[in-house]
């Protein structure tokens, strides 16, 4: 093992790699360890665990024209279950997200809990209740692919983590709506299309949502106006434009006062069913 009182170079060799075995190894129990915080504890101070469930539904679904898959959206995993924590405010219950989880649900097998935050004194039943009933195997992670955990805290603004390591929480129902959305189907592959989408969102939750009534009545104008031309606001297609309107609209209190148009398109998104969830909050 010695020459000349040195180490020889294929032991020396065997030691490198040893102790890049052991690197890598204590690298990948820092990251699992990481990862187990963020699950169990995915913002810090959690007082209670309402609800767990595996959500599945039973009504008529939305198609999309195109297809996408977690591994296109989130990057390749080895199986584990991808977890999306979002941080809300119970005095602006998030009903867009709600719809998309209805419709991730429907896509994929969807771990879904809610929580507590110590910063909130109170949140009515139907908020605790809103992602469904607990399931009996949501001890069983590996069952699920998607975990979508919604936490009720007193925040100015919703915030999303899905990645502590390697992403900045997205803040803004608008933009954590592009981010879920994107799990279900990309946007358009035209630009114009795609910017289309974009500006009804950005209308939908700046102008209906925090706008005037003077706003609000604009907005509902130009909605009767695109679904006189169309079914759906970005045309023949059911897309995000539609999800951030409708809930937008009965947010602000304006769907009994919309045009006819409006109206029609109104029961056009909720023969598809995934609203349900949002409308039982407005009850």
């Amino acid at each position: 093992m010695y020459k000349n009182g040195e180490v020889d170079p294929a032991v020396r060799a065997l030691e490198a790699r040893q102790d890049e075995i052991m690197r890598k190894l204590h690298e990948l129990k820092a990251a699992v360890e990481g990862l187990a915080k963020t699950v169990t504890t995915p913002d810090a101070d959690l007082d209670l665990t309402v609800s767990s469930s595996l959500s599945s539904h039973s009504c008529s679904s939305a198609t999309f024209k195109g297809v996408t898959d977690l591994d296109t959206v989130l990057g390749k995993d080895l199986g584990a279950l991808r977890d999306i924590v979002i941080n809300a405010n119970p005095a602006q219950p998030p009903l867009s997200l709600l719809v998309l989880h209805s419709l991730l649900s429907q896509r994929y097998r969807v771990l879904s809990t809610v929580h507590v935050h110590s910063s909130v004194t109170s949140v009515p039943p139907q908020l605790l209740s809103c992602l469904g009933p607990r399931h009996a195997d949501s001890y069983a992670r590996q069952m699920f692919q998607l975990g979508f955990t919604l936490i009720w805290k007193d925040v100015p603004k919703l915030q999303m983590k899905f990645s502590v390591q390697n992403m900045c929480p997205i803040e803004g129902e608008a933009n954590v709506a592009r981010f879920l959305f994107k799990l279900l189907a990309p946007y358009p592959s035209d630009p114009a299309l795609a910017t289309l989408v974009d500006s009804w969102v950005d209308t939908a939750f700046f102008q209906l949502a925090e706008g005037s009534a003077k706003e609000r009545s604009a907005v509902l104008r130009a909605l009767n106006s695109a679904l006189g031309r169309n079914p759906w606001l970005a045309g023949p297609e059911f897309s995000l434009a539609d999800i951030a309107c409708y809930c937008c609209v009965q947010q602000s209190g304006s769907a009994s006062a919309a045009p006819a148009n409006v109206q029609r398109w109104i029961k056009s998104c909720e023969n598809l069913g995934h609203f349900s969830p949002a409308k039982l909050l407005l009850q």
